[in-house]
């Protein structure tokens, strides 16, 4: 018996030593987010250990483990009709709100998840929740795709995905069919889902032979450059749930299907070092020290080396490529974007990304609403259901909708 309860009183000791990690006081919930860390981390480790052994590559089993506990088929309520389709062969979630009786047509949203280009889906749980929830609450049709993730496809195919889809979409015997306003259209993502959106704006921006525009653009804890993960928000979240600076590196690489050997040269900034010319023009776009307030900057310093490794962009060139990094892009390509909606986290790695897209944009004449939120992490938007509810959570959705609602 006495063996038994000292057993016990060692594995709850290591469980809680795996869980707790120190969270700054102003977030959402920290126990529950320790909680929710420790799950996806667990994961993670399944899924190395399986790609270690040569069993599977780690992103389609920790995919595989994602959609196994939360994936959830296309069902319709009362208030929303939801239908599984495809736009010219991309696969894409429906769901349709009611009309109001004033309103014969309907606005809507274009909706791309996160998940750093190779997790999730739009048939998970919180995806699901979360366009249901829109289009109920702004009577609206929402289209959430279902793009193709890595390892099975690279960049650029995520944007050409979204883009084919939203353009079928776009056709007006479509937009008939789903009783949508032309002129009431937005496109909206989160993390990786705000880069492919923001992209996705950029590219429809220069694209002439379009009739139909967007009106709006909402984009939530986008990641929108991989040339400086040294940004204040990155050097303060090094290691903060549920994406610290490293894993947000290998998304990265994975996603230009890259060396891992450049991962620790990255995190330094070796491949934006002084001595790369191919990176030179680009800095300027970025430059925090001009771009961030004071309050953000603080006492925090550039990370800019002298010398670095200059294999990296020639091998992965994509990482100067706008369409990849909507960040870096031309100040001409930014002047006509639609009103645009910026949701950023304090406890996130990307929280500068969208900080500094805001006040380009600003400086292009787009009117920007940067929607900030203290106690927020990176993702807590789509976790507002139970057991993995947070109170920031429910607070940036009610945002967000709210924002959609006064201006689509």
């Amino acid at each position: 018996m006495r063996s038994s309860c000292v057993l016990l009183t060692a594995l709850v000791a290591l469980a809680a030593y795996y869980i707790y990690i120190p969270l700054p006081s102003s977030v959402s919930d920290p126990w529950k987010l320790m909680l929710l860390d420790a799950t996806f981390r667990s994961a993670q480790q399944v899924s190395n250990l399986i790609h270690y052994l040569g069993l599977s590559h780690h992103l389609l089993v920790l995919n595989f483990i994602i959609i196994s506990f939360g994936k959830k088929s296309a069902w319709s309520s009362a208030q929303v009709k939801v239908t599984d389709t495809d736009f010219d062969g991309v696969e894409v979630r429906v769901f349709e709100g009611s009309a109001k009786p004033e309103e014969p047509l309907k606005r809507s949203v274009v909706y791309i998840h996160g998940g750093g280009w190779a997790l999730a889906s739009a048939k998970i749980r919180y995806y699901d929740e979360l366009c249901k929830a829109m289009a109920e609450e702004l009577n609206a049709v929402i289209v959430s795709i279902e793009y193709r993730l890595v390892p099975k496809v690279y960049f650029p195919e995520q944007i050409h995905d979204v883009i084919r889809a939203t353009k079928y979409f776009l056709q007006p015997e479509v937009l008939h069919k789903y009783s949508v306003d032309p002129g009431r259209i937005g496109v909206s993502g989160d993390s990786a889902g705000g880069n492919l959106a923001a992209a996705l704006g950029q590219q429809f921006n220069q694209d002439a032979n379009l009739k139909n525009k967007l009106k709006v653009q909402a984009l939530i804890y986008p990641v929108l450059q991989a040339l400086d993960f040294n940004t204040p928000s990155y050097q303060q979240n090094v290691n903060t749930p549920i994406l610290p600076r490293y894993v947000m590196v290998k998304y990265w690489v994975d996603y230009f299907h890259g060396n891992y050997d450049f991962v620790q040269a990255m995190v330094v900034n070796n491949h934006t070092s002084l001595d790369v010319e191919e990176a030179a023009a680009l800095r300027a776009h970025l430059n925090w020290t001009s771009l961030l307030p004071a309050s953000i900057t603080k006492n925090y310093k550039p990370v800019m080396q002298t010398t670095g490794n200059t294999r990296i962009v020639q091998e992965i060139p994509q990482l100067l490529d706008a369409r990849s990094a909507p960040l870096i892009a031309d100040q001409k390509v930014l002047r006509h974007l639609p009103k645009t909606y910026i949701l950023t986290c304090e406890h996130d790695v990307l929280r500068d990304d969208g900080i500094m897209y805001a006040k380009r944009l600003e400086s292009a004449g787009v009117e920007v609403t940067l929607d900030h939120f203290e106690d927020g992490f990176h993702g807590c938007m789509i976790f507002t259901s139970w057991p993995t509810n947070f109170s920031v959570g429910i607070r940036t959705r009610n945002s967000y909708i709210k924002w959609l609602d006064q201006n689509l």
